[in-house]
């Protein structure tokens, strides 16, 4: 995937692309970065595969600082980019956790940006901030003040939580953290934290039943953070269907790369 960046909104945002045809924009969660997407995108057939970057996350972190970075303002940033890219007739949106709910604040306040939805043991309703997440915002300025070494020790513990497959876990970890050294580690991922507030998807919560649009989930039962019950709620409001992985853990992306593919390649079908 080529990396690219352009300013939208007088925001510099970044994304990475692969491919051409129909639209589709992954946005992914915490604490992550577009490398989420990295085993999905090449099994995506005939489409313009785009992983947008949150402001503050990623190679994007330094953005943020001065920023507001909550899910909802995420979703504004994330129409803002589309437009300027020349996909304001609408893309299909895939996301993972955070970037679920994006996407789904996307779909109720822009309508005319989706054109369907893949959702992946995301947020939605009262499901989060999910335990870590809370921990860190309590921890707050002590948090911050954690020295790399044992940063790194609790980063790699977090996504430890959410993965069924070791190899994967390691290897997410190189990819992600690194953006996390390269900014202001710590306290980063704190800022991150206590920028999410629930308000923002039971805000959406009595639209999604009302949303017109092809929606299919993919959810690992065995996921700590945010049940299964949650996306069958979803899967049914939305009146999409849910495929179930069995043992898969949060991290559905980069352990079940071929199950998340096979629903994107699917709702590219239906959208035609």
């Amino acid at each position: 995937m080529e990396s690219r960046s352009v300013v939208a909104g007088g925001i510099p945002m970044r994304w990475e692309e692969a491919g051409e045809g129909t639209p589709v924009v992954f946005v992914h969660g915490i604490p992550t970065s577009p490398r989420l997407w990295r085993h999905v995108v090449p099994k995506v057939r005939r489409a313009r595969s785009m992983a947008w970057e949150m402001v503050g996350y990623g190679a994007s972190i330094p953005q943020g600082q001065d920023r507001d970075i909550s899910v909802a303002m995420q979703a504004h940033y994330l129409a803002l980019w589309m437009r300027e890219v020349g996909i304001g007739d609408g893309a299909v949106v895939v996301g993972h956790d955070l970037g679920g709910g994006v996407a789904q604040i996307l779909a109720v306040r822009n309508p005319e940006l989706v054109r369907g939805l893949v959702l992946m043991n995301c947020i939605s309703y009262d499901s989060w901030p999910i335990a870590p997440v809370r921990a860190i915002r309590a921890a707050g300025p002590l948090f911050g003040r954690m020295p790399d070494p044992a940063f790194g020790r609790f980063y790699a513990a977090f996504l430890r939580g959410g993965h069924d497959d070791r190899e994967r876990w390691r290897e997410s970890v190189s990819e992600h953290l690194p953006f996390y050294k390269k900014a202001d580690g710590a306290q980063a991922l704190v800022r991150q934290a206590r920028s999410l507030n629930v308000r923002d998807t039971l805000g959406v919560a009595a639209q999604i039943p009302h949303l017109d649009v092809p929606a299919r989930l993919v959810w690992g039962t065995a996921d700590g953070f945010l049940p299964v019950g949650y996306g069958y709620r979803l899967a049914y409001e939305l009146g999409g269907s849910i495929e179930r992985i069995e043992g898969g853990m949060h991290f559905v992306p980069e352990d079940h790369p071929d199950e998340v593919a096979a629903a994107v390649n699917g709702i590219l079908e239906q959208v035609g």
